[in-house]
């Protein structure tokens, strides 16, 4: 435990030291890896499937608030599926409006949780995000991650039907769009995915905020829980085809990670705990003092030898040596 928390404390320093240099960093690789994930489950447009595009647009986000990014990746998207066909391109653009309002209404700053939902769904791995957005964030975090599960789901009804839905009939238009709408809205899976999701962000916020010991672990393992439980009824009640493995394994993994990131986070050392209670001339006040759980990083001291100074503790030594030979 102490060797993690004294990486802890070099991981905290470092990025205090080179925060300015490395948060471009950071931003660059997240939205190069977004682009090439975007062309690659995508790729319908062949113009912007060279690598040279989603470099310079990563370059231009790095530098750029993180709105810029959420920006770039809906232009991407709609490229790619006006590629594929216009009424694809239309119901994405509705998709969009409907997450810009809900968005920008509730939760405008939260880009990360918007852009890292669709990504880690790509992956498999989608199950952490409600519970970082109720560790890291608040109640409202629940609109981004809802958001990005619809987005999620919106791109892969279009995808898994990109065949049909890339017929050129005329006559077939109007019946395409009214298919992919209600396609869209029918999806139970969608809908019980959103459910789920806002309910763990919603709970394990609540939880961590509560003044018991361990709270934060008690609300992952709830929000873990809540978020298996709610899937599994739900795809019995409405025969959603969710995989039973994928989502308790992929549960799990979630909860681990975000063990992981709450202990990079925010760690406390429970043992220490103090409870003080004072008053005023009006309230009387119960204190509960939790100290942070660290250690000080130890500093590495290097002594230097000059030349001259080796030089003279040879002379010596030789001296030495000598006397002591002479007396013998």
């Amino acid at each position: 435990m102490t060797n993690l928390l004294v990486m802890k404390e070099y991981i905290k320093g470092f990025y205090a030291k080179y925060e300015d240099f490395i948060l471009p960093v950071l931003k660059f690789l997240l939205a190069l890896i977004l682009f090439f994930t975007i062309n690659g489950q995508l790729g319908y447009m062949e113009k912007i499937n060279s690598p040279v595009i989603p470099l310079v647009s990563a370059l231009l986000c790095s530098f750029m608030p993180m709105g810029f990014m959420v920006f770039l990746c809906a232009v991407f998207l709609l490229a790619h599926v006006y590629a594929l066909s216009l009424e694809c391109m239309a119901v994405l653009l509705l998709a969009y409006i409907f997450i810009a309002v809900v968005y920008l209404r509730f939760s405008p700053k939260e880009h990360l949780f918007l852009l890292l939902t669709p990504l880690l769904f790509c992956w498999g791995v989608p199950y952490v995000l409600p519970l970082a957005a109720g560790l890291f964030g608040s109640p409202v975090s629940a609109v981004p991650v809802a958001c990005g599960v619809i987005l999620y789901y919106v791109l892969f009804y279009m995808t898994g039907n990109a065949q049909a839905l890339g017929s050129t009939e005329a006559d077939a238009i109007l019946q395409r769009f009214r298919d992919v709408t209600m396609g869209i809205a029918d999806n139970k899976e969608m809908i019980i995915t959103v459910v789920a999701f806002v309910v763990t962000t919603v709970l394990v916020y609540l939880i961590r905020r509560m003044s018991v010991d361990y709270s934060r672990a008690i609300a992952i393992l709830v929000g873990t829980l809540a978020d298996i439980v709610i899937l599994l009824v739900g795809d019995l009640m409405y025969e959603a085809n969710f995989s039973i493995a994928s989502v308790i394994f992929g549960s799990i993994l979630g909860a681990l990670a975000a063990l992981v990131m709450q202990f990079f986070h925010f760690n406390l050392d429970y043992l220490r705990t103090e409870k003080v209670q004072f008053e005023d001339d009006e309230y009387y006040y119960y204190v509960k003092a939790v100290p942070k759980m660290a250690v000080t990083a130890p500093e590495k001291r290097v002594k230097k030898i000059t030349t001259r100074r080796a030089h003279q503790n040879a002379r010596r030594s030789h001296s030495k040596a000598r006397a002591k030979s002479g007396r013998n």
